[in-house]
């Protein structure tokens, strides 16, 4: 449920509830592009409520053109000008306002894979679920947007938990530029993060365990210390009913990842269609590829034992990049209501050449009023 109030000229407030209920495919284990972006790291065998976001938004209007805003989740219907500062500041998620992309970004209408809705190597500030607590600087003018964050990390990687102090955060930079080719719109968006926390070196842990004959344990080596990472992100029209999008990205190899997945260097690509072709307008349909990869220092930290955030089975003997591709229908039943069909085939799960290939099949309903 998504329930929003206007404060006053240019503020926002909105409070999302949802019931969750169940796990994701494997426990959300074994494989770094996870195949669904609506599959958390936790979960219970009954339903549960959470407070996912609760944040206020402050649109401050400058000069240049007036832009009118359709009514939308988490968005109230209105008008801004081209040249704004929009500040949000409370509880959602970094990927709220950072690496969009109309085609690949919301595992609710479009891809299913962690990899395909976000840059792989993206390892952005959240809980076990997906959200922080923060604040979010955005500076409109014309055809660029420069935006800022400053975002809680959890309190240990991959956890349940904030850090109650605040001790251990993110800093975000991200540039976005908006242009036209041929006519078409189309969108280029560098992203750039940094992680402040007490992680650990790969190395280290895989020296300590050698020298003490003990499993690799990296919490005994965490240290406060950065892991920083960069990711490209393109959108494209390339008709009226078709789009391309695409990602490059690449973090530290040679730290732990903090809150997202296993993966140090990602690239992705696809297509998005609109049904008009076939007389079905409401429908889309769409095609990806990824290919993740890691350093050399994590394939020996996962060969000696070394376990990550989804991956990690004791031995690496014969690493490889793991590649995906996924391909999903979406159909529209009724105006408020799609059914997707969803197939992802992953080969070299987590990295390694002995497993796999592996194929995913999902079905999603969504409706919304």
């Amino acid at each position: 449920m998504y329930l929003g109030a206007r404060l006053w000229s240019g503020a926002e407030a909105w409070i999302n509830g949802e019931v969750d209920q169940g796990f994701g495919l494997d426990d959300t284990l074994g494989v770094a592009g996870f195949p669904s972006g609506e599959a958390y790291k936790v979960g219970k065998h009954q339903p549960y409520l959470r407070l996912p976001r609760v944040f206020i938004r402050q649109t401050l209007n400058l000069d240049g053109g007036t832009e009118s805003a359709e009514s939308g989740a988490n968005q109230l219907a209105g008008a801004h000008s081209t040249h704004r500062v929009v500040v949000t500041v409370g509880k959602f998620s970094v990927g709220d306002i950072f690496d969009t992309n109309q085609y690949a970004h919301d595992p609710r209408n479009d891809f299913l894979n962690w990899a395909s809705i976000d840059a792989g190597t993206f390892d952005y500030a959240a809980d076990a679920w997906g959200y922080t607590v923060g604040t979010a600087v955005e500076w409109y003018h014309g055809a660029w947007t420069l935006r800022g964050g400053l975002f809680d990390l959890s309190d240990v990687p991959n956890s349940a938990h904030l850090d109650p102090g605040f001790h251990q955060f993110q800093s975000m930079l991200e540039l976005e530029q908006r242009h036209r080719l041929a006519g078409l719109p189309g969108r280029l968006v560098l992203t750039l993060f940094n992680s402040r926390a007490r992680m650990g070196l790969l190395e280290d842990a895989v020296s300590l365990a050698q020298n003490t004959a003990t499993p690799v344990d990296i919490a005994a080596v965490r240290k406060y210390r950065s892991r920083a990472g960069a990711s490209l992100n393109l959108e494209q029209q390339l008709t009226s009913d078709l789009g391309l999008f695409a990602r490059l990205g690449k973090a530290a190899g040679n730290v732990e990842p903090y809150e997202f997945t296993d993966i140090d260097r990602t690239v992705s690509a696809g297509l998005s269609m609109q049904g008009t072709r076939w007389h079905r307008p409401a429908d889309h349909v769409g095609l990806a590829v990824i290919d993740n990869g890691i350093s050399g220092k994590r394939e020996r930290y996962l060969n000696a034992g070394g376990l990550g955030v989804l991956v990690g089975d004791g031995r690496l003997p014969h690493p490889g990049p793991e590649q995906i591709i996924e391909t999903y229908y979406s159909l529209a039943v009724v105006q408020a209501a799609q059914l997707s069909f969803d197939y992802q085939w992953i080969n070299h799960p987590a990295y390694n050449r002995d497993r796999g290939p592996a194929s995913v099949f999902a079905l999603r309903l969504h409706a919304q009023f």
